[in-house]
């Protein structure tokens, strides 16, 4: 037996797999030639001194090159609490039993849009669950939307492209945001980011797309005939839904698949049979406006933190109120709101906007002495001081918040103060809840009149009537007839706000009783339902089939 003496490093193998797997330099030298070095390679952290450095190492020796022109490695995945996985610990996760209960698109997602690759990754079932919730069924449930009302409509994208120009305002908005999110999602694919470009996806369907677009169209797409504005709404939604589809593909090819066909193949818009071969979506820069965006966030922000203050307050939404109050530092600013000040009204469920030079309407400020500025700067006069700064006013703390410094005078002292000195804390006064975010104040006024609350409850009745139609497997489209069973205070609302509420509803007759007898009304669906803590008895009668 002798041994072979042509031994080299195993690592050399895989070093040469650039340009051994074409057979170079004996075939394929022109294609390899204008192929190397790679646009990228793809490896675990234990490759920076494997596989990595083996192809750099070959490459510069051979080549003067590095092998490849990025890198994405990825780090060992944990378990939810940041260990090792091992069977002897009892913390192993089987990927096909995970991919069998939550399908290969949501752990893909979840893998790449939780954290960047190159951190290590802390595996939860639960972020799964989150991921399938609010990503995947709010994209669902908005192609669900579209898809309903498109066959009822028959839309096809047959009719020619309305201008951009000529949509309306929120259809500007959200074309716009979708082209900033293409081109935002190319640098960062072309950056090798894809966890910005994933959550930035996620990000416009939920927040962009369904919680503001499409709720706040959904009207427009209950119209009976095919206006302008109903197509539109109908042909904007869907560039948004399949550009969605085209940015989400590479991290979710399975559903992306699904979708495409589906939305491609009734509207044969484009030639491709897969979105795998389709082209990325082009970045209309003419159609991006910025300062629409700008005010949309801005009114988006607001909302934000007034659904908080209610939410907190357990005031619901469908409970309307008097007023928003919000301070305003520059004519700027108010111009902005101002131009959204209808939108806030809507979604916030609240009469009118009142703008105000400051919080001093609704919050009482007091201040406190910070005792490590105050100590070593006055000495032997701090208690003397403290007891000023104690005693300040709301007009004197305006004051130094606007000029950043008072005069605190007691005998024929003057003591210098600034903000470093005083710790500034807010009260709410009765009937105001107020909530801040990054220089923003909200203020709204929570106090119930009579006409305020039988509003409330109208709408709270509009919200059980629809939850009947669906429970009753009533058409979208369908006419009805109600009847509530309810005590005269409740009674009194409901007459009131009948026309709104039949008209929220479909419903052509619209009664209250005080006993509901089920007999008088054939075919009909009831449920007992409860609101404000009282029970009442709703019924629900199919009036006439939709078209």
């Amino acid at each position: 037996m002798k041994r072979t003496p042509e031994l080299i490093d195993v690592w050399f193998d895989s070093g040469s797999m650039p340009f051994a797997q074409y057979h170079y330099p004996f075939e394929n030298k022109e294609w390899f030639e204008t192929h190397f070095p790679a646009d990228y390679i793809s490896e675990g952290i234990d490759q920076t001194r494997g596989w990595f450095y083996s192809m750099h190492a070959i490459a510069t020796f051979l080549f003067g090159s590095p092998a490849y022109k990025n890198v994405i490695s990825h780090e060992l995945i944990l378990d939810k609490d940041g260990q090792k996985m091992s069977k002897s610990k009892g913390n192993v996760v089987d990927p096909f039993k995970v991919v069998a209960e939550y399908g290969a698109d949501s752990v893909r997602w979840y893998l790449i849009a939780s954290s960047p690759p190159y951190k290590p990754k802390l595996f939860d079932e639960g972020g799964l669950v989150e991921t399938q919730r609010k990503f995947f069924s709010t994209l669902l449930n908005t192609y669900a939307f579209f898809t309903l009302y498109a066959n009822i409509d028959g839309f096809t994208y047959a009719e020619p492209r309305i201008p951009v120009e000529e949509r309306l305002e929120i259809d500007r908005w959200i074309i716009s945001v979708m082209n900033s999110l293409v081109r935002d999602y190319a640098t960062w694919m072309d950056a090798y980011d894809v966890t910005k470009a994933a959550r930035a996806v996620s990000d416009f369907t939920i927040d962009q797309l369904s919680n503001w677009y499409v709720r706040r169209s959904r009207r427009r797409f209950w119209k009976g005939d095919m206006a302008k504005d109903k197509l539109s709404a109908y042909q904007t939604l869907y560039e948004c839904l399949i550009t969605v589809v085209k940015l989400m593909s590479p991290f979710a090819p399975f559903l992306s698949e699904e979708l495409y066909r589906s939305l491609n193949g009734i509207t044969k818009l484009e030639p491709f049979e897969s979105v795998h071969l389709s082209a990325y979506p082009e970045v209309k820069v003419k159609e991006i406006n910025a300062e629409l965006e700008e005010k949309m966030a801005l009114a988006e922000k607001i909302v934000y933190l007034a659904r908080a203050m209610r939410a907190k307050s357990n005031i619901k939404v469908r409970q309307p109120l008097r007023r928003i109050i919000i301070p305003v530092s520059s004519p700027h600013l108010r111009e902005t709101i101002s131009q959204v000040e209808s939108v806030i009204l809507d979604e916030l469920n609240v009469k009118s906007v009142m703008y105000v030079d400051d919080d001093s309407e609704f919050v009482n400020k007091g201040a406190k002495p910070n005792f490590k500025s105050i100590g070593p700067k006055f000495g032997k006069d701090v208690k003397l001081v403290a007891e000023l700064i104690k005693s300040m006013n709301s007009k004197q703390i305006k004051e130094l918040e606007k000029a950043g410094v008072i005069d605190l005078h007691v005998d024929s002292k003057a003591f210098h103060i600034v903000p470093a000195d005083v710790e500034i804390f807010s009260q709410e006064l009765s009937g105001w809840l107020v909530e801040s975010d990054g220089g923003l104040t909200v203020a709204l006024d929570t106090e119930l009149d009579d006409d305020l609350r039988r509003e409330g409850i109208a709408r709270e009745f509009v919200n059980r009537i629809q939850n009947l139609r669906k429970s009753a497997g009533f058409e979208v489209t369908d006419r009805i007839r109600v009847a509530i069973e309810c005590p005269g205070d409740f009674a009194e609302a409901v007459t009131k706000l009948s026309e709104y509420i039949r008209s929220e509803t479909l419903a052509v007759e619209l009664s209250t009783t005080k006993e509901l007898n089920s007999k008088e009304y054939p075919g009909g669906y009831s449920e007992d339902v409860e609101i404000d803590k009282q029970k009442f008895k709703i019924l629900v009668s199919r009036a006439s089939k939709g078209v």
